[in-house]
């Protein structure tokens, strides 16, 4: 028996080489392009989307990272200058949200806290996530350049987001203004609607006579200021009522002058035709308030308990008063009837699941239609971002069509504050207090997107970063589908308003990865997988593997145990077939001889390299992956390793089945590394023979 590596003598083991295999790596300094060797021409970059720095990785963040690793570490074997960048993202209202629920564990409150205190420990708590993260990020074998990582609270970072904001300002594609908003009365902040969902809810709702007409509403809490009754003008049922007509009705509180208004935007075939407004909480009744120049007044306040002019129950909370005040109206005659079971939308907090309270605000918004514009442009048009899978395209466009102006500002101390002054009706906005007295700073910071949208053009350190000249437009940028409305619009617009280009070549939206039975992980559900532990129990090598295999791209995935521990059982097949090459082959000397079964196998397995580099630069990963394990399963292990033991026996057939085993072997390897590095890399080590051997992460793709 030819003598072997000890370590190779046993089962793997991935506890006991994957710290240190990424210790080699990290130490080499080729996750640094700039220290790769050889000369580079070419180069391929990508961006981490940057995790939010207040917790463990979750399986979603390991599938987006893992798939990134692998088109880098695909693309630095074949000799380009790869740049894969890291980073954190301090998250805004979600880490702020995350760690108030942590203060109310500890029977605390954010609002009886000096802002600065409150600061002080929320970045303390975020830096300690931060490097849990990192580490996590570590053991799922990322190959990204750590010394080039950025968090968004950088000062580096704050300064552009800074300095964007009043670019925009000056050039009047940012204004403040009163505008109806989405309010989170827990939380005490604004949302966008991007940070809010619908879910569908059954309520009563509740028909009331206002005067001479029957008006509906899901709301009667909000109908205390209701002074505006408006109409279809089309609508011949009312054509005897005029725009603008004074009528007295008996109301809640007693008797009200209501004003008739004719508006477009009533549906006459809901309901009766008729509506009364609330301008202050309704997004459509805001709009025909505006159209009309009508008076708006607060009912709820910002704590969700309704206002004085609610009377009696002035001081609830919504759910408590809406049946006291159902009750008063049947009283007074003024409910006509309930429908019990109507089904409605209700817009909510994504991440709180808090229900929102439209409120008017005084808040900074972005003019979206210029910007979005400029978007629809470059890839309707233009078509010069790719999109994966291509109907992810259509919901973009759709999304930029029909696009609302976004609201920044955020009522929290967690982000970076807005650059902006104020002193009784004056504004400024600057990065310094403005000269002379009573000049008062903003309080509040901005969206996470904002910065997040940058997050392109910070990392590669505009305006006049080196990298920016050298990485820009990066190649790909890979993230969840629900994204494609949030984060990917965004970076686009900032690409081609700071810089003048796209941000990224190609946009790869991965799917969703959902428990062995295939439903939606959730912590209420305590179905949650925590990719570190699956690395832990079966290494990080399978779980990759498990989570690419069969994963097309917008679709969802289940995963669980059994489907990583098969992957395990593949990587103890690649230690014991690489084992019996080692102990049965050695180094080919002097001239291999012809051998048509040699020249067989050996065409077929360049045509699976042809494959799977196809398979990669057309970012098939799940595709090139099965066909990899197939091969090296069914076809290596199952076929040529059997047939060998009888091959090697023949002294004619010896010396050429010890060459075809040995160059099988290393370019399986090398085909394998992308996505299994650390078996790969460990194995690899321990191959004396090859000459100028390098660590395998920067060795030469197998040649067609």
């Amino acid at each position: 028996m030819k003598e072997t590596n000890p370590r190779l003598l046993k089962p793997y083991n991935p506890k006991e080489t994957e710290e240190r295999i990424y210790n080699t790596w990290e130490k080499s300094g080729f996750f640094n392009p700039d220290n790769l060797p050889g000369k580079r021409a070419k180069t391929f970059s990508t961006i981490m989307p940057p995790p939010n720095a207040n917790g463990r990785l979750h399986v979603g963040h390991a599938l987006d990272m893992t798939l990134k690793d692998i088109i880098i570490r695909f693309e630095r074997m074949r000799g380009k200058k790869t740049l894969y960048i890291p980073g954190a993202d301090h998250a805004g209202f979600e880490t702020q949200m995350v760690f108030e629920k942590k203060l109310s564990k500890e029977g605390r409150s954010r609002f009886s806290m000096d802002k600065n205190e409150l600061y002080r420990e929320i970045y303390d708590f975020t830096m300690e996530n931060k490097k849990f993260m990192e580490d996590d990020i570590r053991k799922l074998g990322i190959s990204c350049d750590w010394s080039r990582k950025l968090f968004t609270l950088d000062e580096a970072a704050t300064q552009t987001v800074k300095d964007t904001f009043i670019k925009m300002y000056r050039e009047d594609l940012v204004y403040r203004g009163n505008r109806i908003i989405n309010w989170n009365p827990k939380f005490q902040t604004s949302l966008s609607d991007i940070e809010t969902e619908f879910i569908e809810q059954t309520d009563h709702f509740y028909y009331l006579q206002y005067g001479p007409f029957v008006i509906g509403t899901v709301r009667p809490e909000t109908k205390f200021g209701d002074k505006y009754v408006v109409m279809h003008p089309d609508d011949k049922r009312y054509a005897k009522y005029k725009h603008g007509q004074k009528i007295e009705v008996n109301w809640i509180n007693g008797p009200v002058t209501a004003t008739i208004i004719k508006d477009k935007a009533i549906d006459m075939e809901f309901g009766t035709g008729v509506m009364t407004i609330t301008p202050w909480h309704d997004q459509t009744d805001f709009e025909i308030a505006e159209r009309h120049k009508l008076d708006k007044e607060q009912i709820i306040d910002w704590s969700g308990k309704l206002l004085p002019i609610a009377g009696e129950f002035a001081g609830m909370k919504i759910q408590e008063a809406r049946p006291k005040i159902i009750e008063k109206l049947r009283m007074a005659g003024i409910l006509v009837k309930t429908d019990e079971n109507y089904k409605h939308p209700v817009r909510i907090c994504e991440r709180t699941k808090v229900v929102i309270e439209p409120q008017i605000k005084s808040q900074w918004f972005v003019k979206m239609e210029p910007l979005a514009k400029q978007v629809i442009e470059v890839i309707e048009k233009q078509q010069k971002i790719k999109f994966l899978p291509e109907h992810q395209k259509k919901v973009l466009l759709h999304w930029m069509h029909n696009t609302i102006d976004w609201n920044i500002s955020r009522q929290i101390i967690w982000g970076i504050p807005i650059p902006a002054w104020f002193r009784e009706n004056e504004v400024y906005v600057g990065k310094d207090k403005p000269k002379g007295e009573g000049w008062a700073p903003e309080t509040d910071t901005f969206d996470t997107w904002f910065s997040s949208g940058q997050w392109p053009l910070l990392t590669l350190g505009f305006p006049n970063g080196k990298d920016l000249r050298e990485y820009y437009p990066t190649d790909l940028m890979e993230a969840g589908g629900d994204l494609v409305f949030k984060w990917i619009p965004r970076m686009i617009i900032f690409g081609l308003y700071l810089h003048g280009d796209i941000p990224f070549k190609t946009v790869y939206f991965h799917g969703m990865i959902n428990d062995s039975k295939n439903q939606k992980m959730s912590k209420s559900k305590g179905n949650v997988i925590s990719p570190v532990l699956m690395s832990e129990k079966f290494g990080t090598d399978a779980l990759r593997m498990a989570l690419v295999v069969g994963n097309t791209p917008g679709t969802a995935m289940a995963l669980g145990d059994d489907k990583v521990k098969a992957y395990k059982h593949f990587a103890n097949k690649i230690w014991n077939a690489s084992r019996f090459v080692f102990q049965n082959t050695e180094n080919p000397t002097g001239d291999i001889p012809e051998d048509e079964y040699t020249k067989k196998i050996l065409a077929e397995f360049k045509e699976l390299v042809k494959d799977v580099s196809n398979d990669l630069e057309s970012y098939r990963f799940y595709l090139a992956a099965e066909k990899i394990y197939h091969y090296f399963w069914h076809e290596f292990a199952d076929v040529i390793i059997e047939e060998s033991k009888v091959r090697l026996k023949d002294t004619d057939q010896k010396a050429s089945t010890n060459y075809l085993l040995q160059v099988l072997l290393q370019n399986l390897l090398k085909l394998l590394h992308p996505f299994m590095p650390f078996i790969t890399e460990e194995i690899w080590g321990m191959m004396p023979e090859i000459k100028n051997k390098k660590l395998l992460m920067v060795e030469n793709w197998p040649e067609v």
